[in-house]
Formats: structure tokens, C-alpha cells, sequence
């Protein structure tokens, strides 16, 4: 995990000495309150969104910046899956094993560069999480989503509700509050065929999109 921390490090002091200010904000998923607030955050939106998602599918799944693991348990219920987990926080993936998820089906590592084989995950998603990575990160992690999936892959982002490209801006972490063209122009590098549907998921500038990337 210390060479995890450290690459981010050097992507931190890059982006410093050249005064970019993208990047992303790596103390809070090694936080206690931030972990709890994964706990209850996607109540009533994303968390009903993904299930519908799943239904009658089969193989196995990767849950991108799983977290606390809160949506493979709610996944759980459907016998016919077989679901992973990976994050790049330790910590997060430590409250993940408590709940009860299989420690073997779970990984720390960067999204954006993941050891999995070619095609092997039948699905896999991310909820809430491309958004805080570098506009760099975003295009690595759709492209590995691509390269370790053979189906589909499901992904949510805040999308502005003005049409604006606003940028990396920040609230309560740092993200991009982009465009829903901005969004398809990033996976639309790595799939050919993307879905835009619709979240209940918003706040006050930003309405959740689901990318629907089928391969």
C-alpha cells in the first residue's frame, strides 16, 4: 500500500511544480467519517440503479473503487454472480473484509492500471468514482474497464446540470462537474457502443448519468 500512496505522491508533486490542478484527493479514503458516509450515501438512487442493472445476469463481476464493499453486498442477493472489489485504500477494503465480503475476491490497487487477465470479468461498474480522477486516470480506468470486461460495463458520474464543462472544481472532495458530451467523448475512446440513461442521484449543480459501455 506504501507504493500505492507514494505514486500518488509523485502524480501530486508533478502536478504542483506545473501548476495543474486536477488531481485527486487521496487523505479522505483513508478517513473514518469518509468511510461511513460510503455507507449511506447512495440510498434510494445508484444503490436501487445497479440492481436493476443485474437482474438475470450471470458471471462474474468487478465492482471499480468498491469502497467499503456496501454495493457488493447489496449485489449479493443475486446467487448467479460471482462479485470482486478492488480500491486503491487499504482502510477501505479492510471495513469491506469486516462486513463479511470473501477477502479473496477483493484487491487494493489503482484502477487505472489493474492486474486482472483480458475479459475476465463478464461486467464489471464504478459508482462515484471516475469523477475524482485525473482527466489522464479517467481515460486509463474506461480503458481497462474496456480490456479486463467482456460485455458491458456500467458506470455513473455528476454531470453538470448547466451543460458546462465547470472542470475540477471543488466541494466536499474534488471532481469533475462536466458535460454529459464531455463524459461520452471519454468512453466513447474506448467503446463504440455507450448508453446514457438517467440517475435520480443529484445535488444542487449536478444530475447523476448512468454510461452504459458495451463491448
Amino acid at each position: 500500500m506504501k507504493i500505492v500512496r507514494k505514486y500518488f505522491n509523485k502524480i501530486k508533486n508533478f502536478q504542483k511544480r506545473n501548476s495543474i490542478n486536477d488531481g485527486p484527493d487521496l487523505e479522505p479514503y483513508w478517513d473514518e467519517k469518509f468511510a461511513y458516509l460510503l455507507e449511506t450515501w447512495g440510498t434510494g438512487n445508484v444503490w436501487d440503479e445497479i440492481q436493476y442493472f443485474f437482474v438475470g445476469r450471470n458471471g462474474k463481476v468487478l465492482d471499480i473503487a468498491c469502497g467499503t464493499g456496501k454495493t457488493i453486498e447489496i449485489l449479493s442477493k443475486y446467487k448467479s454472480l460471482e462479485i470482486f472489489g478492488c480500491d486503491i485504500s487499504d482502510f477501505l477494503i479492510e471495513k469491506a473484509i469486516s462486513r463479511g465480503i470473501n477477502e479473496e475476491n477483493l484487491s487494493v490497487c489503482d484502477a487505472t492500471h489493474m492486474d486482472y487477465e483480458n475479459d475476465f470479468y463478464d461486467y464489471s461498474y464504478s459508482i462515484g468514482s471516475l469523477e475524482h480522477f485525473t482527466s489522464e486516470g479517467i481515460s486509463l480506468c474506461i480503458a481497462e474497464s474496456f480490456r479486463i470486461t467482456k460485455q458491458i460495463s456500467f458506470h455513473t458520474v455528476p454531470v453538470s446540470k448547466s451543460g458546462k464543462d465547470d472542470g475540477w472544481i471543488k466541494k466536499t472532495q474534488s471532481y469533475y462537474n462536466n458535460s454529459t458530451d464531455w463524459w461520452l467523448r471519454k468512453f466513447q475512446l474506448s467503446y463504440k457502443t455507450v448508453i446514457v440513461l438517467d440517475s435520480r442521484w443529484q445535488d444542487e449543480i449536478s444530475n447523476g448519468k448512468w454510461f452504459v459501455c458495451i463491448k
